[in-house]
């Protein structure tokens, strides 16, 4: 599982993020999953989750449950 893991993020399209014109981060859709990493640091960790887990985040996000000032 973890070679097919790595074989899907050697490949991934990463696609940026960015808000008031930084860049935070960049997420890719693997087949089966959602990768997201810093996009400072495209060779650290990733982190993996299923689709609607990544969902229920970017729902989140959108109305504001995800802001702590």
């Amino acid at each position: 599982m973890k070679n097919e893991l790595d074989a899907q993020l050697a490949g991934a399209t990463w696609r940026s993020a960015s808000s008031g014109g930084q860049t935070c981060v960049e997420v890719a859709a693997l087949r089966s999953a959602v990768a997201v990493r810093d996009s400072k640091d495209p060779g650290g960790p990733v982190l993996v989750v299923r689709p609607e887990d990544f969902g229920v985040f970017l729902t989140g996000v959108k109305s504001g449950q995800m802001y702590h000032p």
